[in-house]
């Protein structure tokens, strides 16, 4: 297939997503609208250039989620870079990776968690930030041999030895509940027993799934917690293993949006809303017919459960079409294209939907 058509074809194919359901206009009130980076991860653009993309969406907000996002950490730089924000109207929310010294995902950088930590403080402090959005680890922790208090006491350990200094440099923590590591109620833990008063949330909707959660019960327990948020939609349905999930474009899936905002404007109001929109992952299956899985979730609460299978039975897996990026191979140019092309037209979208079908944000209202 030549390079134009095949771009046509796929360009053609995101246009086929089923249509978004209203809800209720005004939930959003008040709350800055922003995207986190990573929601358009395969253009690999730098801090500057995705101010001005997030300016260009009427955005009020955006999430620097990772350091490897800015041109240089130079001192200089970043003051530059809070200034162009400054100059655009927007707010940077930052961020960095893995935190936790025996999670899968630490990589020994020459440095402590403690280094790494405070020096995404200070970050965050320079771009202006009121944030830094941090990760403990992910699935395959909670899938290992250890069992999830493991890292979650070496996490702690990490953020009590900081809390001076982070007081000091006076940027909050916000820990992620990461794909597939904690439930809600266990980050919960984690931010009380690190000290609330530097430790908070950063509230994902989309990562609950892979442990059996509904996000509606994360936004319950985390809520109170949150300075900033992930948000993203997804479908879950019934499976014969138990049920599958797979995330899509903001009004694609099956989240209640109304209940979820409703909620919100209630516990967190004054979080920043960063969409992180995460296409091009297959349906990914949670086979909780099976015993073996359970070991992984001994103290999973009943109800909590029963919330997240009562939201499987009324799902439907998702009917769009979508370029799958987690495909095995080599991936010739035009594919790369085609991806790069869905995060832009995903992301794009999935803004609109949350300015004029939630009323979400701020800038674009008066533009």
């Amino acid at each position: 297939m030549h390079r134009r058509s095949f771009l046509k074809t796929a360009a053609s194919g995101l246009a086929l997503a089923p249509a978004a359901t209203a809800a209720t206009p005004g939930l959003g009130a008040g709350i800055k609208l922003g995207f986190d980076t990573y929601s358009v991860r395969a253009f690999k653009w730098k801090d500057i250039q995705l101010l001005d993309y997030a300016a260009s969406l009427k955005a009020d907000t955006v999430q620097i989620s990772d350091s490897g996002d800015y041109t240089s950490l130079d001192p200089k730089h970043l003051a530059a870079v809070k200034a162009h924000a400054d100059q655009l109207g927007l707010e940077i929310d930052s961020g960095i990776g893995c935190i936790c010294p025996v999670a899968q995902a630490w990589k020994d950088k020459g440095k402590t968690p403690e280094q790494v930590t405070i020096e995404g403080l200070k970050i965050a402090k320079a771009v202006g930030a009121r944030s830094m959005r941090c990760v403990m680890g992910g699935m395959n922790d909670r899938r290992s041999d250890k069992p999830i208090e493991y890292f979650m006491d070496a996490t702690i350990k990490v953020f009590k030895a900081v809390k001076s200094q982070a007081q000091d440099i006076g940027v909050k923590i916000a820990l992620e509940n990461h794909q597939g590591d904690m439930t809600a109620g266990e980050t919960r833990t984690v931010i009380e027993e690190s000290g609330r008063d530097f430790v908070g949330s950063c509230l994902d909707t989309g990562n609950p799934l892979w442990v059996m959660e509904d996000p509606q019960v994360t936004l319950e327990i985390l809520g109170p917690y949150a300075v900033t948020t992930h948000v993203r939609d997804a479908v879950v349905f019934e499976h014969p293993r138990g049920a599958a999930a797979q995330w899509v474009a903001l009004g694609d899936g099956v989240i209640d949006w109304t209940a979820f905002f409703t909620l919100y404007q209630k516990v967190c109001p004054k979080s920043l809303l960063q969409l992180e929109i995460i296409t091009g992952r297959p349906p990914q299956i949670l086979p909780y017919f099976e015993k073996d899985w359970w070991k992984w979730f001994p103290k999973l609460p009943a109800n909590e459960f029963a919330r997240f299978v009562a939201l499987a039975k009324k799902g439907h897996p998702f009917m769009g079409s979508m370029v799958i990026e987690d495909s095995p191979g080599q991936k010739p140019a035009e594919y790369i294209e085609a991806l790069k092309e869905q995060q832009r037209t995903d992301l794009a979208r999935s803004i609109d939907f949350a300015q004029k079908q939630l009323g979400l944000g701020m800038r674009w209202k008066s533009a």
